[in-house]
């Protein structure tokens, strides 16, 4: 007993700052491509080598969908013109044309996980927010076994046919007011595994999603800002539209 708490006292708090300061530790984020200007040549290279279509010209431009992205860097690693690649987390968009959440919650939030088909990946990311790093409890959210005392939906995977039905019955069950999140690339849009015969495109197909969560799969971190977006303690970041109006200024030219 003795020694651990010697290597407490040496270690010190090893638990992120985060929301308090920005994370800065490596391997905290993958990191997701930035919109930019490109010519025509490159950009159809980089579009054609980007296996699940997160990436087309426009303009002389080529555009992110970052729900389309798995970290594959195939855009960034190993070409001639790779795309400007940033490493923040905090991703979360408001689902629809919504600018605001409207705040719903004044004290900690219990969250309800429902696995609707995923891989693993974004799983085993949720399940380090328990872990002493990020420790989510420290800021009010906890995980509940049971949708009656849940106040957030979360969400992972490409959505299963088999899956509908529990994820409909989860959400009945959960009382007023609730939030639903949509997180990783599988429930936005299916993902690597979209439009297969036992599998659907995305989570709002079947329910009101508020909050959408790219990657694949995505950082504790970033699940952890959604969190704080639904208590009223972050602002979500803008949604791009097709064209690439939304798209914040800085690090996206070339």
């Amino acid at each position: 007993m003795n020694n651990w708490f010697i290597k407490g006292l040496q270690a010190g708090v090893v638990t992120t700052r985060y929301p308090e300061r920005e994370e800065n530790a490596p391997g905290v984020s993958p990191g997701l491509p930035q919109s930019t200007a490109i010519d025509n040549a490159s950009g159809e290279t980089l579009t054609l080598g980007c296996p699940t279509g997160a990436l087309r010209t426009l303009n002389n431009r080529i555009l992110v969908e970052r729900s389309r992205c798995v970290h594959c860097f195939r855009c960034a690693r190993g070409i001639e013109e790779p795309i400007p690649w940033e490493t923040k987390y905090e991703w979360t968009t408001i689902s629809g044309d919504t600018a605001v959440l409207p705040k719903a919650f004044q004290k900690s939030l219990h969250i309800r996980i429902v696995d609707a088909g995923d891989c693993g990946a974004c799983l085993n990311e949720i399940k380090l927010l328990n872990s002493p790093f990020y420790n989510m409890h420290r800021l009010g959210f906890f995980i509940t076994p049971t949708p009656r005392n849940a106040d957030i939906l979360l969400a992972v995977g490409p959505v299963t046919e088999h899956m509908k039905e529990s994820l409909l019955k989860t959400y009945d069950a959960m009382p007023a007011p609730k939030r639903i999140m949509a997180v990783g690339a599988c429930a936005l849009n299916g993902g690597v595994f979209s439009s297969g015969f036992v599998t659907g495109t995305r989570l709002s197909d079947i329910l009101p999603v508020d909050l959408e969560i790219p990657g694949c799969p995505p950082p504790p971190l970033a699940i952890l800002h959604g969190l704080l977006v639904i208590a009223g303690r972050k602002q979500a970041g803008q949604p791009l539209h097709s064209d690439g109006r939304g798209e914040k200024e800085g690090g996206n030219k070339k």
